[in-house]
């Protein structure tokens, strides 16, 4: 049987996309993070499904159950926050079941930043202002960033930021990027990003931290710096421009695809 890492979205739960739902309701077991995921979305599974709450497994506990529900015949949705390609802990399990010789699938989620952006309404590449979006996260005392990847080196592209579990170290976000992008450059956290207690924070480098902090925002928030966030004045992309060329139908009646 195969073994199924659903991204559940970030919150919501009608946000689990459509191949995901149908995947969690044919699967006779599901192992989902308690802390994290809608428990909504559990009603998709089948009535007899075994339901796991991984909230207090480690990878042992959790490659056991896995394994186990293989070992039954039992197709195994694997439910994780977000999107599983990112952030999600999903490699160490993959590697585990390759190790036991158990198949598995993943199944794309709607991201984190995904709906943080569509919370701000904000496109977080604007031609002319910024092209390069980097996902990343801060140093922590459990798992350190490699070489070259610490705030202050990501900062000297000026691309947009966008950091994930980061929220309890906004003090040191802010001064670590402060040199590169400056106090007046557009910052924005958003807490519990499509839930009913989604929460939204707009300001600069200058004053989001002290913004979190009255907020008491510690956990499940996505923090972002750069300039895209503040962009009003740019150019149009050439993507809708009337100067663009476009190509005519083709023979057998099909629109030709959009490009860049």
């Amino acid at each position: 049987m195969t073994v199924y890492f659903i991204g559940a979205g970030p919150g919501a739960a009608d946000l689990i996309t459509l191949r995901g739902a149908r995947t969690l309701a044919s699967c006779g077991v599901c192992l989902y993070a308690g802390s994290l995921v809608p428990r909504e979305l559990l009603a998709e599974c089948p009535p007899e499904a075994r339901l796991i709450d991984t909230a207090q497994l480690d990878l042992d506990a959790i490659t056991a159950e896995l394994v186990r529900a293989h070992e039954e015949g039992h197709d195994v949705a694997r439910l994780h926050s977000g999107d599983p390609s990112v952030f999600s802990a999903v490699a160490e399990q993959m590697r585990r079941l390759d190790a036991a010789g158990v198949p598995y699938e993943v199944v794309p989620g709607v991201p984190a930043f995904a709906a943080a952006a569509a919370a701000l309404k904000r496109e977080l590449t604007v031609p002319t202002v910024g092209q390069t979006v980097i996902l990343t996260r801060v140093a922590q005392r459990a798992t350190p960033m490699p070489e070259g990847e610490d705030l202050a080196t990501l900062g000297r592209s000026g691309a947009l930021l966008v950091l994930h579990l980061a929220a309890m170290y906004v003090d040191r976000v802010v001064a670590e990027l402060l040199p590169h992008y400056g106090a007046d450059c557009p910052a924005a956290v958003v807490a519990m990003a499509s839930r009913p207690d989604e929460l939204v924070l707009r300001g600069t480098l200058a004053d989001i931290a002290d913004q979190v902090k009255a907020a008491g925002v510690v956990r499940t928030a996505v923090i972002m710096v750069g300039r895209t966030l503040g962009a009003e004045q740019f150019r149009d992309s050439h993507l809708y421009s009337a100067t663009r060329e476009r190509p005519h139908a083709s023979c057998d009646g099909t629109a030709p695809t959009d490009g860049l």
